[in-house]
């Protein structure tokens, strides 16, 4: 029986499950080393795909970087023994794939439709569901972009747009430009959204509200730091007992990711530990753990389609997974966690907010 809800992927007919198992623990490289401690076996992977699926996960994303195509090689060994139009695949591209060709990153039309026949070689099927540009690439004309995805769509090779990590008036230039070409709209925005990171509520999720756009959002328990793990006066020796990403980047300060953080800088953050010890009681009270509540905060918000977590062992699967159906936050809780997380929005917001009433 389906353990999750299902949403609709932005303004599409396309049903996903609100939860999307994200995999770059999938697989390792040694370009992309994080010293050990979250890589997933592709057996370990492939068992982890197996049991989202038994509780009803249809999404899955990934991205051609992601260990330079190591992941998206493992979901191919595993979906090809599926029943493809079970499952919606996501992947992305714009980071550079080999640096020894300068012609293997960015936006270009080139990169584009030499990038797309790898993603599908790799993942073993003839479609990606939805594909996503990862990054903004300020050389290429957006124009020249969307177009070369609008191409994609039309050759079948690709059913939705996606893009990701990019700021408002980025978003909404994206969005212009396909309205005046006519050519095929975004449907979702890839983006860093936690209890400890809201910034974009300033801009893109504005954009994303008025254009009927759908939020995935990514490192939704920040790297770790959602997860109740880690508390006041943590030392290096209590880090180290945990074999974690934070243990990691906190004793070598090496990070791949803005969600990768260094708990040393959080240690005199009052506001973090203040957010834990809130959600810590909600999950108490509702008898749920704190990573649970941490995603579940997200699922309520509005114009969130799915919510991309990242496991590396079964038992953080289920953890997660049991923020998707069955239960929801008061809005009294909610109001209460958008409270002690809340942020200085500086100006203009905070003068745009006060003339308007907020």
């Amino acid at each position: 029986m389906a353990e999750v809800e299902y949403t609709f992927l932005g303004n599409t007919g396309l049903k996903v499950s609100n939860i999307c198992l994200g995999t770059l623990t999938f697989g390792s490289d040694d370009r992309m080393s994080r010293g050990g401690t979250v890589a997933a076996t592709e057996a370990d992977s492939h068992k982890i795909l197996d049991r989202f699926a038994e509780l009803g996960g249809n999404f899955i994303d990934t991205a051609n970087m992601y260990h330079y195509g190591t992941s998206e090689k493992i979901i191919g060994n595993w979906l090809e023994k599926q029943d493809r139009n079970k499952f919606v695949i996501a992947t992305k591209l714009g980071f550079p794939m080999d640096p020894t060709n300068a012609n293997t990153g960015g936006l270009s039309r080139q990169h584009i439709m030499w990038s797309i026949n790898e993603s599908l070689r790799r993942l073993k099927t003839d479609y990606i569901d939805l594909y996503q540009t990862h990054i903004w690439h300020h050389p290429t004309p957006i124009e020249e972009t969307m177009s070369a995805l609008n191409d994609l769509v039309k050759a079948g090779k690709i059913r939705y747009i996606g893009v990701s990590n990019v700021c408002g008036y980025q978003l909404q230039k994206i969005v212009q430009v396909c309205k005046m070409k006519g050519l095929e709209p975004v449907v979702t925005l890839q983006q860093q959204y936690n209890l400890l990171c809201r910034s974009s509520e300033l801009e893109e999720f504005n954009v994303c509200k008025e254009e009927k756009i759908g939020i995935l959002p990514w490192s939704p328990l920040k790297g770790g730091l959602l997860t109740g793990k880690y508390y006041r006066g943590m030392t290096q020796e209590n880090l180290d007992e945990l074999n974690s990403r934070i243990a990691f980047v906190t004793k070598t300060k090496q990070s791949i990711t803005h969600a990768s953080p260094d708990l040393e800088k959080m240690a005199d953050n009052e506001q973090f530990f203040n957010i834990l010890d809130h959600v810590k009681a909600i999950a108490k009270k509702h008898d749920k753990t704190v990573v649970q509540v941490s995603l579940r905060w997200l699922l309520q918000k509005p114009s969130v389609t799915s919510v991309i977590i990242g496991v590396r062992t079964l038992a953080q699967l289920e953890d997660n997974m049991g923020a998707s159906a069955g239960w929801c936050l008061t809005d009294e809780e909610m109001e209460t966690l958008d409270k002690v997380s809340a942020y200085d929005v500086g100006y203009p917001y905070d003068m745009i907010a006060k003339a308007n009433g907020f």
